[in-house]
């Protein structure tokens, strides 16, 4: 792990890390899928030199290793990079690849284009997930184990992910969401309900629209609470409460959200932390979509889809609103 050491005025810096992974667990002898299952990771990371260290370590420590991960520099100006280029010199799975920095966090797709920068160098076309990682989590050894367990279990399970956690106030609390809603930190998709997707939307609510749409072709989506994830950057904290906000309503726009559906979630935040702001950020980002007249998703089967779902939300019918 990278650690800085104060020695008077000198920062000390040095790597504690073993080049070698830790040992396999005894269950994979039980459980013989756990053989046959490959998966690639996709980090786009962006300044995340406090954090990126503690996902790198959790993913050494993985008791089913990955068959390649790819590390998107997306323009950092701190030490992402290099801290990502040592591990690649140590592993020869990790695969690196640098974006030039174009100035600014760019939250209408930019995370998305360095996904696909780094799914270009996809070195094997014999997987059976692939998985969005952000940066900024740390996690259990078993973490990926448990999770593919699940998809063994559920032949059409499509997207999956653990549950992310904050400390807050001295404890670690779940972020919140329907159960059908993996957060984007953490997305594992299996192949083939990868490809029914045909792809992410590279816009604000990529990390809904692609589950609406895979239940809508028949697939599930699920997130798995039990299975923890330490988010040690608060989810939209890089951006802040309000613009934050502006975002959420902004990506619920673009996914096709019923107007009714939007009002009475933004009731519901502004008894939330943080209360009005939240809740008024929502709805002017929701609104602005449509007097600025941005783009929506591109297909309007899922649109319809997804307003029937969420009337049935709130009509108390069942719905994957849940």
């Amino acid at each position: 792990m990278y650690v800085e050491e104060n020695t008077g005025d000198a920062c000390k810096q040095e790597y504690l890390v073993s080049s070698t992974p830790s040992p396999v667990h005894a269950w994979r002898t039980q459980n013989p899928w756990a053989y046959m299952t490959t998966y690639i990771i996709i980090t786009p990371a962006r300044d995340e030199e406090d954090y990126l260290e503690r996902t790198i370590l959790s993913v050494l420590q993985q008791s089913i290793l990955p068959i390649q991960w790819i590390l998107v520099d997306d323009g950092s100006r701190d030490r992402t990079g290099e801290i990502m280029d040592h591990y690649a010199q140590l592993y020869p799975w990790i695969t690196v690849c640098h974006r030039n920095d174009r100035g600014f966090r760019n939250s209408a797709g930019g995370e998305i284009d360095a996904f696909y920068d780094g799914y270009s160098r996809i070195a094997c076309s014999d997987w059976n997930f692939v998985i969005k990682l952000d940066g900024d989590l740390s996690f259990s050894p078993d973490y990926f184990a448990k999770c593919f367990a699940e998809f063994a279990n559920d032949p059409r399970l499509g997207i999956g992910g653990g549950g992310i956690y904050h400390e807050l106030k001295g404890g670690i609390t779940l972020e919140k969401s329907p159960m059908f809603h993996v957060r984007g930190a953490t997305k594992i998709y299996r192949r083939e309900c990868w490809d029914d997707l045909g792809g992410l939307m590279r816009a604000p609510g990529w990390d809904t629209v692609d589950e609406l749409k895979a239940n809508m072709l028949g697939w599930t989506t699920r997130s798995f609470p039990d299975f923890r994830l330490l988010h040690h950057r608060y989810t939209g904290a890089a951006a802040g409460a309000w613009k934050n906000a502006i975002k959420d309503g902004r990506a619920n726009y673009i996914a096709g959200y019923h107007p009714l559906f939007m009002l009475v979630k933004c009731a519901a935040r502004s008894i939330k932390y943080p209360c009005l702001v939240g809740s008024a950020g929502l709805m002017r980002g929701f609104l602005s979509g449509y007097w600025e007249r941005v783009p929506q998703v591109q297909d309007r089967g899922l649109i319809r889809y997804t307003r029937n779902q969420q009337l049935r939300r709130l009509l108390l019918l069942d719905t994957i609103w849940k």
